[in-house]
């Protein structure tokens, strides 16, 4: 399977800031207040209320590299595809949601834990294999032990991913990492302390700009 053209935009992108909180309007929120500390990758997940609605608002902004997750039925790929996401993940392996990101040139992302189910994700179609939750499945190190078995697989380690491990995932072969409540802190959102959130995401990226290609 040749590597989606998607992946070296996802690798320089480093970290993907995984927006899951209780309402569209503080998901919009986290994005522009996001952007502004550097990031331009962004999962936004079907558990937020009215999540295509809010891709498709997001996506007039092409500076930004969209996805949808926790994305798991056809009808679910089909409406976020038509928003606008360039990616589709889900949190397992969903078949359905395979066929319509291939039919729309979008990259889909099927969730793992195990070595069987990484064989699985990739067996469905999966361009990028989901390692969640990764922290739970060992951390930086599984995700080592399974590149061996798996060279060449593109892997996204997501859940309990904290800043200062990111290196340490990157160095053992991930693709990229997901990283949710360490960036989307939904209290301070909320607060309106965007200078909170942008300290937060500073330290995740290091400093560092994402470039999208």
């Amino acid at each position: 399977m040749s590597a989606h053209p998607l992946l070296a935009a996802l690798r320089s992108a480093r970290i993907v800031p995984v927006v899951r909180t209780h309402d569209a309007a503080l998901a919009e929120t986290a994005v522009a207040w996001l952007k502004g500390a550097g990031f331009r990758c962004f999962e936004i997940t079907m558990t937020v209320p009215g999540a295509p609605a809010l891709l498709a608002k997001l996506a007039a902004d092409k500076e930004l590299l969209l996805g949808a997750g926790t994305v798991t039925t056809r009808a679910d790929a089909d409406a976020v595809l038509a928003a606008g996401a360039r990616f589709v993940v889900a949190p397992y392996v969903a078949p359905d949601i395979v066929a319509p990101c291939k039919v729309a040139g979008a990259a889909v992302m099927l969730g793992a834990m195990t070595p069987t189910e990484i064989a699985a994700a990739r067996a469905a179609g999966a361009d990028v294999v989901k390692i969640f939750p990764a922290r739970q499945a060992g951390g930086p190190a599984f995700l080592k032990a399974v590149g061996v078995l798996f060279p060449g697989v593109a892997l996204m380690p997501t859940g309990g991913v904290d800043a200062d491990e990111v290196d340490a995932y990157l160095g053992a072969g991930a693709l990229c990492c997901g990283v949710g409540g360490k960036l989307v802190d939904e209290a301070a959102l909320r607060a309106g302390d965007r200078a909170r959130v942008e300290d937060a995401a500073r330290r995740v990226l290091g400093g560092a700009v994402q470039r999208i290609a």
